[in-house]
């Protein structure tokens, strides 16, 4: 057998690039392989199965023609790869058979479970948030604030109030991001809300976080505080009530403000004025008064290269989708002291995030 070639170590170089180009040109395979999976339902069919499942098994339970399932083989290899799914083998198979089964990452992926990232994914993937990113290079030449409003001639916000689709899509996006980071707090921080007769959720779209809070609380006062068009028509429970308006105006007074997710979304000047608002709504430090903010802090003690990859590419999301960006503890001081604030806590209990307490 004829010996291989040695490569001098400049030409491998130069193959290394080629594939490590090619890999982050088709990084959208990816994605989009997980959303044709869970529009098919693939994750739910296998986990109702209740053990693995082989090819055709899954062809004949999915609404697909089948004379694609060698075309399915090939999705799943893909998603199995980018760890979704794993093959195994059956159990009490004769044969010793391999079928497909959920890799952990798919259990929230399930539509049944409470937890499930599934709106988000949607959401995220939907055209008309993706489309930007293809518009980026013209955005950086022109005087738009964001690629969002390059491609549509408006913000986001603006869009999703004259869209009702897209208001549902980023609703449910964020209800089901809610339901998650909240099971969390209520688990984990049920010592921020220890001692408070009232708590106004700013931004608080449909209340999923909110409803969350006056379960755990019943005492507790909680106000949902959103935009008119979000807000209408939800009625209130026995200590949650919802209220429309505008958080630049001025914010229903409390012992707390929630911001979950809310700064991010917002540059530095407008998440001051924010602050400002909420620090009017609020009674001092010595009467209990506080914001409590749930939102990435990018340098917390979360190093790993995973979660490092995702706040990068969450702060360039908000440049993309709506002007705003994520912050190094620096920069969420510099919001505080701003604002007028004497002083805050940054706990990194929240995985990707941080729960943060600010003090007037």
């Amino acid at each position: 057998m004829a010996s291989l070639p040695h490569i001098a170590e400049k030409d491998s170089e130069i193959l290394d690039a080629q594939t490590h180009i090619w890999n982050h040109i088709f990084n959208f395979i990816n994605s989009g392989s997980l959303k044709c999976a869970v529009e098919l339902e693939i994750p739910d069919i296998i986990h109702k199965h209740g053990q693995p499942m082989t090819l055709t098994q899954l062809v004949n339970a999915l609404p697909i023609n089948n004379a694609k399932s060698t075309h399915l083989a090939r999705l799943m290899r893909t998603l199995i790869h980018s760890g979704f799914f794993v093959n195994t083998k059956i159990p009490e198979s004769q044969q010793g058979s391999e079928g497909y089964a959920l890799a952990p990452p798919s259990i929230l992926l399930l539509k049944d479970n409470p937890l499930s990232v599934r709106p988000f994914l949607l959401a995220m993937l939907d055209p008309i948030l993706t489309q930007p990113w293809h518009n980026m290079s013209e955005w950086f030449r022109n005087d738009d604030p964001t690629p969002f409003d390059t491609v549509h001639g408006m913000t986001l916000w603006d869009y999703a109030g004259k869209e009702p689709k897209l208001n549902r899509t980023v609703n449910d996006a964020m209800a089901s991001d809610a339901r998650l980071v909240m099971h969390m707090v209520v688990k984990y921080c049920r010592v921020v809300f220890e001692g408070l007769n009232s708590v106004v959720d700013v931004g608080g779209g449909i209340g999923t976080a909110a409803k969350i809070i006056a379960d755990a609380f019943p005492d507790l006062k909680c106000t949902v505080f959103d935009l008119p068009h979000v807000v209408h028509g939800i009625k209130g429970t026995k200590n949650l009530d919802y209220v429309g308006g505008d958080m630049f105006a001025s914010i229903p007074p409390g012992d707390a403000i929630l911001l979950k997710w809310i700064l991010h979304d917002w540059n530095d000047e407008v998440s001051v004025k924010i602050l400002k608002k909420c620090k009017e709504s609020i009674p001092s430090k010595e009467n209990g008064g506080k914001v409590i903010i749930i939102d990435m802090v990018v340098d917390n003690k979360t190093k790993d290269d995973k979660s490092i990859e995702t706040k990068i590419f969450f702060d360039m999301l908000m440049m993309v989708l709506v002007s705003g960006r994520e912050r190094a503890e620096k920069d969420w001081a510099k919001l505080f002291f701003e604002a007028g604030f004497s002083g805050y806590k940054i706990i990194p209990i929240l995985g990707l995030r941080s729960l943060i307490e600010a003090y007037p």
